[in-house]
């Protein structure tokens, strides 16, 4: 199987970084691998917590007939994460920048030899296939090393492999039963979709019946796309939950922080995966983008209260875009990423560091 990810190096942190005098950017402290090597052998080096890596892929996207771009969110946020300020409330020096996935070989060769659109498909189907096993691979070697990986980019299908590497990982450190890995989710669709061959729709479902999704709660999911057989299917099952948007900011049953307050108790205590798709963020560029959604400032929150209140596997922010292949363009998305990450990683640093002294 050949291997996709290719690890960053110091002197292309500093191409993203603009150093100025009187300041330090996250670029210049961050951590990284100090030579070509692959990614365990670079994880070894670092005692670094959280681990970054970029997944700059929409052959989940477009296998699901949707929008290609969500391949352009990484350099973006690499543009706008590396240059914010380290000072006392990140420095920095607890993350690792590890680097990212490169399937641009693959998607050449499937728009080279597929011309059919439905050949096309089939092809992106399969090798969705392959994306879930390259992240598969690296998410379990991130958490088989007690770090928490934060996964950036990519279509939404890359959930699988997040979820099956995390459980596997966190199994080999003897941390939980093989199957223990649940997922809150911030999204205006389930993603529950049939088993129809891998793409962004089903990811939760190929988890859920490989064996691999302990439970599963999605918040704010739109009642306009949830189909019959996800609500059925929901319902019948003890194990999946969702609260939908307009029961939220429509009709107002509840405040969006006690719907999150839901999911986390609804979790309880096992590890859990985190899950934003900013296609639940209003007028984000994505794929499915919404002009009736979450806020930045609500999703913001989302991030900070979770990493507060759960014990945390992973963390996936996916389907943003820069640039979409119908040409329209937002500059600013890898920014909110960005803001997501620090939220994240400022308020689970607190609990871990609190957590370490007990």
């Amino acid at each position: 199987m050949a291997n996709n990810f290719r690890v960053i190096l110091k002197d292309q942190i500093l191409t993203h970084t603009h150093i100025r005098r009187y300041e330090t950017k996250l670029g210049e402290v961050i951590q990284c691998a100090k030579a070509e090597m692959n990614i365990e052998e670079a994880l070894a080096q670092t005692k670094a917590h959280y681990v970054v890596i970029g997944i700059p892929e929409d052959a989940g996207v477009k296998a699901n007939y949707g929008m290609g771009g969500a391949a352009t969110l990484w350099t973006s946020f690499l543009d706008s994460f590396l240059n914010i300020q380290s000072n006392e409330y990140m420095t920095g020096k607890q993350i690792f920048l590890a680097g990212a996935f490169d399937f641009s070989e693959e998607l050449n060769l499937i728009h080279a030899t597929a011309p059919n659109h439905e050949e096309r498909i089939t092809a992106l189907r399969t090798l969705v296939h392959h994306i879930d096993e390259q992240v598969e691979n690296v998410v379990k070697i991130i958490c088989r090393q007690g770090k928490v990986p934060i996964i950036i980019g990519g279509g939404h299908n890359n959930a699988y492999g997040n979820i099956k590497g995390a459980a596997k990982g966190l199994h080999q450190k003897d941390l939980i039963p093989l199957a223990q890995i649940s997922v809150i989710n911030l999204d205006a669709h389930a993603d529950y979709r049939m088993h129809e061959g891998r793409h962004s729709g089903n990811g939760f479902r190929y988890a859920d019946e490989d064996g691999y999704l302990n439970k599963y709660f999605a918040v704010g999911v739109h009642e306009n796309y949830l189909q019959d057989y996800v609500i059925k299917d929901v319902r019948e099952n003890p194990f999946l939950e969702y609260i939908p948007f307009e029961d939220i900011f429509i009709r107002e049953y509840k405040t969006f922080m006690q719907a999150i307050a839901r999911a986390t108790e609804f979790i309880e205590d096992g590890f859990t995966g985190i899950e934003l798709d900013l296609d639940s963020v209003s007028h984000v560029l994505s794929s499915a983008m919404t002009p009736s959604g979450v806020s930045e400032l609500d999703a913001r929150k989302f991030m900070h209260f979770v990493a507060t209140e759960c014990s945390i596997a992973y963390v996936h922010i996916c389907e943003g875009a820069v640039k979409l292949d119908n040409d329209r363009s937002d500059p600013l998305t890898g920014k909110l990423v960005s803001y997501l990450v620090t939220d994240f990683i400022k308020s689970h640093f607190k609990t871990y560091q609190t957590q370490k002294k007990k």
